[in-house]
């Protein structure tokens, strides 16, 4: 295995910028190019990565590309996994394989478990490192060209939709100069990131010593999953969760007006959102089905449901994003209403995909609010046609404010 750790030194003082690790490679000025946050050409980039770009009408026009969708789950569990563990299965079985040289993935720190370590895996039994979710930036990419320098010519890569942006940009790149003979990409949706010391002030809201906590994971049934080092357990009701004490950078700018929440450029993506208590996985091109063929029978697959309807819950999400934005108080729900609401979204609510569909269509309202009280003059570049659509069809405009 090799094991590259960053470089010490903080990346580039840039407004909006993941440290996806562009930055910190010997071509810097590449962030021009690539970055999701500056120019993304989405129809451009899924047709290098897929054949085509997304169809403007049905489910695609809210995920990307879609060949086929699954509610999937290992039927072994991997110990220690966030779920089932079929992110890291699905990496582990391609250097089985012999499918790829070496992934590049996330490892915990070995100061701080929840800080994301960029590694590159050689070893298939290695993977077992990357079990789990870690919270924060870290500069993945930066590990891509040293491992095509060591004779890693076959790679896979799991990231996050910022940094396979970035990725995919550069692709043609690195196969006419640094010799990158496969490239595989398995994505993970992005449900918001913050800086890895802002989660830890998180975990410290739920629990006087958040040091024992080890899982935390959002779930698409609206509770927060918690476990601690002495096995207990805890779900936490969306709505009982301390979200209205963070402070309102929690969130970066980046994080708030990300277009690709469900990862639209990788070959294959496994997340929560759709997956009704199982991973939700989309695979998006046939270099995604055939790393799913890979696991064989390991994988359980069902048709992904859906119920309950989004369209109110997306209303009130607007109604409170716009209050916020314009400085008003947001609309506290009273605290013996909690409960009685908690027990009913998951039964009444957007559930399974008609719930994905519902975070993608906030995370694309989200954007163009943000953006309009916080960076205007990037609207017309960083907001790409799909998200404009949805914006357009809850009365937001996506376009900058005129000039005066």
């Amino acid at each position: 295995m090799v094991d590259t750790t960053p470089p010490s030194d903080p990346a580039p003082a840039r407004r909006l910028c993941t440290d996806c690790g562009l930055s910190r490679t010997a071509e810097p000025d590449r962030c021009g190019q690539a970055c999701q946050f500056l120019h993304p050409d989405y129809p451009a980039l899924e047709t290098a990565a897929h054949g085509r770009p997304r169809q403007t009408q049905g489910d695609e026009r809210l995920f990307g590309p879609t060949q086929a969708m699954w509610q999937a789950a290992l039927r072994q569990p991997l110990a220690g996994a966030q779920w089932t563990g079929l992110t890291t299965r699905l990496a582990e079985r391609l250097l089985e394989r012999g499918e790829v040289d070496a992934v590049i993935a996330m490892a915990p720190h070995p100061d701080d478990p929840w800080r994301p370590l960029p590694v590159t895996i050689t070893r298939a039994a290695d993977m077992a490192r990357c079990r789990g979710m870690r919270m924060g930036f870290a500069p993945l990419l930066a590990q891509v060209e040293p491992a095509l320098a060591a004779g890693h010519r076959r790679l896979a890569v799991i990231g996050i939709p910022c940094q396979v942006h970035a990725l995919r940009a550069i692709q043609p790149q690195l196969e006419r100069e640094h010799g990158l003979q496969r490239l595989i990409v398995i994505g993970t949706p992005c449900s918001d990131n913050t800086h890895t010391e802002r989660f830890h002030e998180f975990l410290a809201l739920l629990d006087a010593h958040p040091e024992d906590i080890t899982y935390c994971e959002f779930r698409a049934d609206y509770h927060v999953e918690l476990r601690w080092r002495d096995g207990r357990v805890r779900t936490i009701p969306f709505l009982q969760l301390p979200l209205s004490t963070l402070p309102g950078d929690f969130f970066p700018l980046t994080c708030r007006t990300c277009v690709d929440y469900a990862n639209s450029l990788s070959d294959l993506t496994v997340g929560y959102m759709g997956g009704r208590g199982e991973q939700w996985l989309l695979v998006r091109n046939p270099t995604g089905q055939a790393v799913l063929d890979g696991l064989g029978d390991e994988v359980r697959l069902r048709q992904p449901g859906s119920a309950g309807r989004r369209a109110g819950a997306v209303r009130g999400f607007l109604a409170n994003l716009q209050r916020a934005a314009g400085g008003l108080p947001l609309r506290r729900m009273p605290g013996w209403l909690r409960p009685v609401v908690g027990w009913l979204m998951p039964r009444v609510g957007p559930r399974g995909l008609e719930f994905a569909r519902a975070r993608v269509e906030m995370k694309a309202l989200e954007t163009v609010v943000h953006l309009h009280r916080e960076a205007p003059a990037r609207l017309r570049s960083m907001v790409p046609a799909h998200v404009a659509a949805v914006a357009r069809e809850h009365g937001l405009d996506p376009e900058p404010p005129p000039r005066r």
